[in-house]
């Protein structure tokens, strides 16, 4: 039997939770179990790992969802895919349009390919070269833009003016939400009975807060009294202060971080609908534990992420998501890093003890 939600997060106002919630957009589980059986034939059912000096330096068992080894190198493929393949075939005949920092744009382009739709994916110019060459290679046309002087929003519609296709944005999508609800879902069906009723924390990376807020319809109706976290960037907070004030927050112009996916102006307003509901806390890492966190993937798990992929190992490694000694998730959600980059990163750590 399912218990109510124990939520330890400030709640938003009731007038304003109903509003959103009264969307009929909003995604349910139920739509997150279907995503789950169309998706299966195409992507990979990622791993969940341990890590014995990781469970050592955060005081509790760690379970880690390994969505950097995903089809495409990030958890975008499940949306991208379950949207374009909810589609019907009048409308997929028109092709589809999405604006991406990367790990989107190159999902959408491998869900296009494989259903034989064509895709143009809006990114901006600044943009890691390795997803662009990605998105190209699947046969997307990229349009680049000037992130900070340009919106990513307006020339996605005026391409849909040009065109006549679908666009399929990141995040504001009932389908591609429901999608990503099955991280979390493959998570708790993967646990050991004995870690799942000991599951005290989910956390995963957070840009628009499309991820967390699929995971968190997967917690709600499985897992309530588990405490659902999202990490950010330190210079992208927007979830942060946005669950503070009860209303969506901006980050401010001209600020910039290493975690090229997870660069969103404001949370989506879709996902700020449900995590509204279900998200119990937000917190943040700086690029320099980003950095850390990345070389302790690379030395200790065997696994290269990408910055935003290793947000939410950063935020644990910080000592900045309090485990209670209790069981927790943390999704590596992207592994799609620039290889330049990569060494630049792996220098400026050379000489630092991992872990701290």
């Amino acid at each position: 039997m399912q218990t109510a939600r124990a939520t330890m997060r400030p709640s938003l106002p009731a007038t304003i939770r109903h509003e959103m919630l009264g969307d009929t957009r909003v995604p349910r589980f139920a739509d997150v179990e279907r995503a789950a059986r169309a998706l299966a034939p195409h992507i990979v059912r990622t791993p969940l790992l341990r890590n014995a000096r990781l469970d050592a330096l955060a005081g509790a068992p760690i379970w880690l969802k390994a969505e950097c080894l995903q089809v495409t190198g990030s958890f975008k493929a499940r949306g991208a895919l379950n949207a374009l393949l909810a589609m019907d075939a009048a409308t997929r005949a028109r092709g589809v349009i999405a604006y991406s920092t990367g790990n989107h744009g190159q999902a959408i382009a491998w869900a296009a390919r494989r259903l034989g739709l064509s895709a143009t994916i809006v990114m901006p110019a600044d943009a890691p070269r390795n997803k662009v060459a990605r998105a190209l290679e699947q046969g997307a046309r990229v349009v680049h833009y000037d992130r900070r002087h340009e919106s990513r929003e307006a020339i996605g519609m005026r391409l849909l003016d040009e065109t006549g296709g679908t666009l399929v944005p990141p995040g504001d999508h009932p389908e591609v939400l429901a999608a990503q609800g099955t991280v979390a879902l493959e998570a708790l069906q993967d646990l050991p009975a004995a870690a799942l009723a000991n599951l005290g924390t989910f956390a995963a990376p957070c840009g628009g807060g499309g991820m967390i807020a699929g995971c968190g319809l997967t917690i709600d109706a499985l897992s309530p009294r588990t405490r659902l976290v999202a990490a950010e960037p330190a210079a992208f907070d927007d979830t942060v202060r946005s669950l503070r004030s009860g209303q969506r927050e901006t980050n401010a112009p001209g600020v910039a971080s290493l975690c090229d996916a997870l660069q969103a102006v404001t949370p989506a307003e879709l996902p700020f609908a449900i995590n509204g509901r279900y998200l119990d806390a937000a917190c943040v890492a700086t690029d320099a534990e980003v950095i850390v966190a990345i070389r302790f993937a690379l030395e200790e798990l065997h696994l290269l992420l990408e910055p935003g992929g290793a947000v939410a190992l950063a935020a644990l490694l910080a000592g900045r998501i309090d485990l209670v000694g209790r069981d927790a998730v943390l999704v590596l959600s992207g592994g799609n890093v620039d290889l330049p980059l990569l060494q630049t990163m792996l220098q400026s750590t050379a000489a630092a003890p991992l872990g701290t």
